[in-house]
Order: structure tokens, then C-alpha cells, then sequence
């Protein structure tokens, strides 16, 4: 496998097991010195986080998860901080380094009661140590009780490792999760938490590996990473002194039928704020005027047919199309006089919703497009719903890509990349962005970095990442209201 772009890899709970089977039976680590290790790592963040804790409540449950906080809970008794542990599930279920662990604090004096009988008091910390990553369904009826009444508390909440009723693997609410206020998670980063509902549960996301060796990670495969803006702007080349228009490329932007050409303006704008030497836009002809006015930089051209557009497509080195294209018998021979093309390709919107119909191009493989859908665009490329996308991203975005080749992105909270062989994940952007012409910025920013010889799987990272760090900044102004034009301005800044 290439490099990857991404610099912490993310992990599923059965890959987070065999790192802990990996240290305990290879290298020698007892699970109870992990586990002691754990409820360290979280103790301190809780004291950092929280430094005049007034009481600690901890629920454990019977697995070790629940081993974590009632070690948690003797840390913080011998601290002399009043300490109650709430024992949801069977006790007579706990074994092995949970037993130790529930044994050690009770001989220390730690307080455990069924969770049934002891109300919650509404002061201190909450810990939350009930289930972890090994759910595997629906949260059953004494723990959803339990979440539902840590959620009706107004104490604050630590997660320990993950936030109970939380699927690790696909950050989806199993019937009810906790909403914490912070997640302490341990050895492997879990991918669940940067997906779906996570952003909602987690709470800020504190890691540490318990000095668990490197050797460990070694032995266990992983595909999947989480990105960092910061290192992949760090991989952008540096211009040349002799630098000129004509080494960074022409984007064309196809689209904009009829009351839809702000969004094939959005598309140009932003492919040329980040640094396309030139870009060109086929469109309606009534809407030319409009788009030099908006951006006089921009080369509008109006397009009666596919066959008009041929010559347009010649001359560029990549395309964009679907921002505002429509579903019209236009638009199916824009995207037709495209394809035929055979040129490098982002494929967005309206260009999707053909593909996925049938309709202006056959719903084949290529090597050289990058196709961009939201859950709503990937549910129709997979002949399937939006919920069962929802359900499980990571393994749809695998779907787009192994169906239609190229690289394929999953938009939404934890937006992903793959193309094929790296997975990658962005967690950059926030509600705010829940506004008309995001995507078209987006798709104009990736096709400005192809054009700037990036390779896709790295210009389609770099651009979810570029596209969501600048919606944070420009949200810092406020999250309602927040336009896709605003993120603009913000992108060439990181650029630099």
C-alpha cells in the first residue's frame, strides 16, 4: 500500500481486541496492568478536566469496561473524593480482570450498589463504564434505563473508552447512547468515534495508548486513518519563482441549467481561490452575464449541446460537473460530451443522480474520477436507502469505490475517502455547513488541486479537509447562517 495520508489510524473494535490480545499474550502485559493503566488515564483527565470535583459516581458494567471504572472509582476514593460506584447488569456475570478490578475496590472501601435501587445525585462527575466497545446490538433494557438517566442529569459525563450505546465500529446510536462530555479512549483510536451521531456523544476525545508498544500496532492490519490538515498542506509543493497560469492546470466546471447557476459559480470561485491557473464554465447562456459579474476571472461559455461543449472539454485538463446541471435532456448531453471525453473528472450533484439512472453515461467503472455524493446521492448508487447508508458509512463509501471505481467520498459528519486500498476520514467542518452550494465549493475545490497535478486520492483529502477547516473559521462568527461563499476566503488563507 502507498504512503498514507492520514496520521492516526482508526480501528475497529475486533482490531482494538487483537491489540489487546497482541499485548497481553505476545508481549507479555497483564490485562489487569492495562486496565489499571486505563482508569489512570481517565482518573487524570477527570482531574484535569474537572480539578474541584466535588464526588465521583461511576457506573460500571459487567464487562471491562466496567473493570476500568471500578478501578477509576478506587483511584478517586483514595484521593479522599466522595465516591459511589452504581453496578448496573448481573454482578454475578463480572470475571476475570473485572472481578480483580471489582474485588480491589471494594476491599478499599469503595461503595457499590445495584444501580436500581440509587438514584443519581445531580453534582460532580458522572463516569460512564458501562459497555464499551463490545455491543454488539440494541442496548437492553437495564442499560438503556441507566443512559437514559445519566442523559436527564445535569452533572457532566467522562466515557470511559467510548460513550455507552455508541457502535465503535460505525459511530450509529445502538437505541440510546450516553452524551458525554468527554471521552477518554485507550490503545486504539476507534473509528465510531469521529462518524455519524459520535459528534453528538462524545464530547471532546482524549487518547492515550497505555504504553502499549509499537510492536503491537505492527501486528495488526489497518486501513483506515484519520486526517490531519496541517500534514497534507505540508505535502502541497511550493511555487516556483517562474511559476505561470499554464502549470496549474484549467478546470472546466459543467453545470448550471436553468435557476441553477449559483451553484456552478460556487464550483468556479472556489476552483479558483485555490490556485487553478485557469477556469472555465459551461453553462446557460443566459446565465454568462451573471457569472462574470460574480467572478470576472471566471470564462463562462453558453452551451446549447453536448456538442457545444466538445470543444470546451479539449482544452481542459479537468472536469467538474454536476454543480447545478439538472436532470434536463441538456444536462444528460453535457455529462455524455464529458464522459466521451475520457478526461480527468469530479462528479457531483445532479452528475450523480445521472449515473446513478442510467441516464447521459453508462454506471461503469473509471480510474480517473472522483465521485463526491452525500448519503442521499450514495443511497441511489447503490440501489439502496439513505438509512442503510447511514448505517454502516464505512462500508458504503468501500461499495461506491469498488462499484465505480476511481476514488469515491461519503459526505456528512466524518466525511470519507477511499480509493480502494486507504480509507481515509476528515473530521473537520460543523453544523453550520447544513446550507445549499457547500458541495459545489467542495467539488471545485478538488478539481483545482487535480489540475495541480495532485494526485485524486490526495487532492479528494486535502480538499474535504481544506473545505471543512474553513467552514470552522468561518464559523467562528457564528454557526446559523453560515453561506458556502463564506468558506472561500478562509481556504486561500490555508492555503497560503
Amino acid at each position: 500500500m502507498a504512503e498514507p495520508l492520514g496520521t492516526e489510524r482508526l480501528y475497529t473494535a475486533a482490531q482494538t481486541r487483537e491489540l489487546d490480545r497482541c499485548a497481553i499474550q505476545d508481549h507479555r502485559i497483564p490485562g489487569i496492568a492495562l486496565m489499571s493503566r486505563a482508569a489512570r488515564a481517565a482518573f487524570d483527565c477527570l482531574l484535569q478536566t474537572w480539578p474541584e470535583v466535588e464526588c465521583v459516581q461511576v457506573l460500571c458494567g459487567t464487562g471491562n469496561n466496567g473493570g476500568d471504572g471500578f478501578l477509576i472509582a478506587d483511584l478517586a476514593h483514595k484521593r479522599g473524593i466522595p465516591t459511589t460506584v452504581l453496578q448496573v447488569g448481573d454482578p454475578g456475570r463480572i470475571s476475570g480482570d473485572a472481578l480483580l478490578a471489582r474485588q480491589q475496590a471494594l476491599a478499599n472501601g469503595v461503595k457499590i450498589t445495584p444501580f436500581s435501587t440509587s438514584p443519581l445525585l445531580r453534582l460532580g462527575v458522572i463516569v460512564d463504564a458501562m459497555l464499551g466497545t463490545g455491543l454488539g446490538g440494541e442496548v437492553r433494557d437495564d442499560y438503556r434505563e441507566a443512559i437514559a438517566t445519566v442523559n436527564g442529569n445535569s452533572a457532566p459525563v467522562l466515557a470511559v473508552d467510548i460513550p455507552s450505546g455508541l457502535c465503535s465500529d460505525t459511530g450509529r446510536v445502538l437505541g440510546l447512547a450516553v452524551r458525554a462530555d468527554l471521552t477518554v479512549t485507550f490503545i486504539g483510536l476507534k473509528r465510531g468515534l469521529f462518524s455519524l451521531a459520535a459528534a453528538d456523544h462524545t464530547g471532546a476525545i482524549e487518547f492515550n495508548d497505555l504504553g502499549v508498544p509499537p510492536e503491537v500496532y505492527a501486528q495488526v492490519d489497518c486501513d483506515s486513518y484519520r486526517l490531519e490538515l496541517e500534514y497534507l498542506l505540508e505535502r502541497l509543493p511550493a511555487r516556483p519563482a517562474t511559476a505561470h497560469k499554464g502549470l496549474y492546470g484549467t478546470v472546466l466546471v459543467v453545470g448550471g441549467d436553468y435557476g441553477m447557476a449559483g451553484a456552478a459559480a460556487l464550483a468556479a470561485e472556489a476552483a479558483l481561490r485555490c490556485g487553478a491557473g485557469l477556469v472555465k464554465v459551461a453553462t446557460r447562456a443566459g446565465h454568462v452575464a451573471a457569472l462574470v459579474a460574480r467572478t470576472p476571472e471566471a470564462m463562462p461559455v453558453g452551451v446549447r449541446s453536448g456538442q457545444e461543449l466538445a470543444p470546451l472539454v479539449e482544452s481542459a485538463d479537468v472536469l467538474v460537473v454536476g454543480p447545478g446541471l439538472g436532470q434536463s435532456p441538456w444536462s444528460e448531453q453535457l455529462l455524455q460530451a464529458a464522459a466521451a471525453s475520457g478526461k480527468p473528472m469530479v462528479l457531483d450533484a445532479d452528475g450523480l443522480n445521472l449515473l446513478a439512472a442510467g441516464r447521459g453515461i453508462a454506471p461503469d467503472r473509471r480510474d480517473n474520477w472522483v465521485l463526491t455524493p452525500h448519503p442521499g446521492e450514495a443511497a441511489r448508487l447503490l440501489g439502496s436507502s439513505t438509512a442503510q447508508v447511514q448505517a454502516d458509512r464505512f462500508a458504503a463509501v468501500r461499495q461506491l469505490q469498488q462499484r465505480y471505481g476511481g476514488v469515491a467520498m461519503l459526505k456528512g459528519n466524518g466525511s470519507l475517502v477511499t480509493d480502494g486500498a486507504q480509507l481515509l476520514l476528515s473530521d473537520y467542518g460543523n453544523p453550520g455547513m447544513a446550507s445549499g452550494g457547500m458541495g459545489d465549493v467542495l467539488s471545485g475545490v478538488i478539481g483545482s488541486l487535480l489540475a495541480q497535478h495532485m494526485p485524486a486520492l490526495e487532492a479528494t483529502a486535502l480538499g474535504v479537509c481544506l473545505h471543512g477547516a474553513a467552514a470552522d473559521r468561518a464559523a467562528e462568527q457564528g454557526q446559523r447562517g453560515l453561506l458556502a461563499s463564506d468558506l472561500v476566503p478562509h481556504m486561500r488563507t490555508l492555503l497560503g
